[in-house]
């Protein structure tokens, strides 16, 4: 049996300014073999470094916070560590917010009220496939 396969840990950085989501979806990714909650953010300013310093491979954001937008914070991701998939799960839906994330760098676009599980099979799908790419 390969050890690196079995230890592979995909880390996810949550960023939402409610605690009540961030614990929401922190335990239906615990479900998910091979993920690990690497940090949270509630805010822009902390999210960055936040994520840089914890190495994470996946970031779920919400794009707005607190009156601010992160899709600055996509694009300073996409700069800075551009192998880091990134999440847009947000409340804010219509076609130009999704227009706006993917012209930022976000890899994927998910209604926060109706899509929360099917972003949970994506982070479920990218975990499987790094698993994959690592076994060979």
């Amino acid at each position: 049996m390969d050890t690196a396969t079995s230890t592979l840990v995909t880390k996810v950085y949550l960023v939402d300014d409610t605690l009540e989501v961030r614990r929401r979806f922190a335990r239906l990714l615990a479900a998910i073999p091979g993920v690990a909650i690497a940090g949270e953010s509630e805010d822009t300013d902390e999210a960055l470094a936040g994520i840089l310093a914890s190495h994470a491979d996946v970031v779920v954001l919400d794009i707005r916070l607190a009156g601010q937008t992160n899709l600055g914070l996509i694009k300073a991701l996409s700069r800075a560590k551009p192998t880091i998939v990134k999440i847009a799960l947000t409340n804010y839906s219509g076609a130009a917010f999704r227009r706006a994330c993917e012209v930022a760098g976000a890899d994927f676009f998910f209604d926060k009220t109706s899509e929360f599980d099917k972003a949970c099979r994506t982070i479920h799908s990218i975990v499987n496939a790094r698993t994959a790419r690592h076994a060979v």
